[in-house]
């Protein structure tokens, strides 16, 4: 069969998948007066429709923020705008100002799911096939493997189809910014990362990398010529980019600030929920937000944050290769959900997508990390109602993962990148890392089907309600920190020359 009709299946396969997924509840349904984040999606787009664009981000008579406020950036309420002009047509109770509040119906649920995959489609989608043809190694059936499995990804599925978001649009934008820098369009690069960020402002777990690649590239250049004018051109692309996207906003200096007041809300805490982070496993010892105030918790949080990812970013200025660009968006996107201020569970699909970009270099690490990062979001998904499509996208990514990649049989010490740990295990004997990397993926994915399994079917103690939760979090912090150091060591070790020349 020809490459493109197995690339055409993995998509109408990946379509499938989401569409099955999307049949099932989401965030919130039936349960006013709140309800969940499809309710904020539909709000924004009554919002976006019938008021002004002076007063989308202001507290007004016709726009309760307390309510489902919009606090994204500009590109988002563009997007909700568009989507409204299209509801509008189909039936107008739907974005109905104030009347609307609430809304559902199984057609109006057909049409947000649809507005989902309608964007995956456009953006997300493309890029995959793109990079996973023009930018991973190995023959024709090893690249329509890894675009299969990228598409397959439970945790980016479950949340966008389960719980109900449009992270796959800035997540999209992101993956042709990295797709851009791959080829060498540096412009390219920088315009669609910007729209990553004015889409989502946590596209700033990715911002250093980009930043410190382009920078870095630009010094080996040399600033006095090429690297001067390449700069320049980078600059050009950023600056107009912001501008078209926040063009509405700056006739009036108070209403940018106040969609920056929105966008970064400091008031939320240090974290939401049981987030599986530095901040809220240490709460178990010491109750950081009874104890500091909002304040501190900043502070300490981004000391933490930047102490943690600069090792990686000063590698990659020193050294701006793609290798090291794609393993400094991982150890960047995991230092800033591991430490940073105001983090919740859904923040890990930032750190999952530099580590797919990783998929058909290191795949059994990655797979290991994809597992848990969908895992962590558990507590979420059963409050979701979306426990069935959790155990059946998390079992078909194992096994198709595992054997399209062949990760158990190609886990060799030089495959797996782990002699660098017997230069910091010197005073050890010598020891089959390989084995032990295999022994704890088989010991984690078991933890992970128990956890999962007693999650379900038992009811926690009466005077430790959250058990189960914060279970599930503690050993997913266990998982990214493990992953965080491991990276981080990947990034500074130096390859053999086989695999020198296979990434660089």
């Amino acid at each position: 069969m020809q490459t493109w009709s197995l690339v055409s299946i993995c998509v109408l396969l990946g379509v499938v998948t989401r569409w099955g997924v999307s049949l099932n509840s989401y965030s919130g349904a039936g349960k006013p007066p709140m309800f969940g984040d499809y309710e904020a999606q539909r709000h924004w787009q009554e919002v976006t429709y019938n008021l002004p664009l002076q007063e989308w981000y202001f507290n007004t008579t016709d726009n309760d923020l307390f309510y489902w406020g919009l606090d994204y950036p500009p590109l988002t309420a563009y997007h909700s705008l568009i989507c409204a002009y299209v509801a509008k047509i189909i039936n107008p109770e739907w974005v109905e100002l104030h009347k609307s509040r609430g809304y559902e119906s199984p057609a109006h649920k057909l049409f947000m799911r649809a507005t989902v995959l309608v964007a995956d489609l456009l953006i997300f989608f493309p890029a995959v096939v793109v990079f996973c043809f023009y930018l991973t190694d190995g023959s024709s059936k090893r690249k329509v493997s890894t675009v299969f499995l990228f598409l397959l990804y439970p945790g980016l599925i479950l949340i966008d189809y389960g719980h109900f978001q449009y992270n796959a649009v800035s997540l999209g934008f992101s993956l042709w910014g990295v797709l851009a820098l791959g080829l060498g369009w540096d412009a390219f690069g920088s315009l669609a990362f910007c729209l990553a960020l004015n889409y989502k402002q946590m596209e700033l777990y990715h911002a250093l990398p980009f930043f410190c690649y382009l920078l870095g590239k630009c010094f080996k250049l040399g600033l006095t010529g090429r690297g001067f004018f390449t700069l320049a051109r980078i600059a050009s692309s950023v600056l107009v980019t912001f501008a078209l996207c926040w063009l509405p906003f700056l006739s009036d200096p108070n209403q940018a600030l106040q969609v920056v007041s929105r966008i970064f809300p400091v008031a939320r805490g240090l974290y939401e929920d049981k987030v599986a982070n530095t901040w809220c496993s240490l709460n178990i010892l010491i109750k950081i937000r009874s104890i500091w105030s909002i304040d501190t918790q900043i502070c300490l949080s981004a000391a933490c944050t930047l102490l943690a990812v600069l090792p990686s970013c000063v590698r990659l200025l020193t050294k701006p290769t793609f290798w090291q660009f794609k393993l400094c968006l991982v150890n960047s996107s995991l230092a800033f959900f591991l430490f940073s201020y105001q983090v919740h569970e859904k923040s890990i699909l930032l750190v999952a997508l530099p580590a797919l970009l990783l998929l058909n270099d290191l795949p059994l690490m990655v797979i290991w990390f994809l597992l848990a990062s969908t895992f962590s979001m558990l507590p979420l998904l059963l409050k979701d109602g979306l426990l069935m499509p959790y155990v059946v996208t998390s079992l078909a990514f194992l096994f198709f993962s595992i054997y399209l990649l062949s990760a158990l049989e190609h886990c060799s010490e030089e495959e797996l990148r782990l002699g660098a740990y017997h230069k910091l295990l010197f005073f050890l004997p010598r020891l089959d890392l390989a084995g032990i990397v295999r022994w704890k993926f088989y010991i984690s994915v078991a933890v992970m089907v128990g956890l999962s399994f007693v999650t379900v079917a038992m009811v926690p103690p009466p005077h430790l309600p959250d058990l189960f939760p914060v279970l599930v979090s503690i050993t997913s912090f266990s998982h990214f920190f493990g992953t965080f150091l491991y990276f981080n060591i990947v990034q500074f070790s130096s390859p053999s020359r086989k695999i020198q020349k296979k990434t660089n």
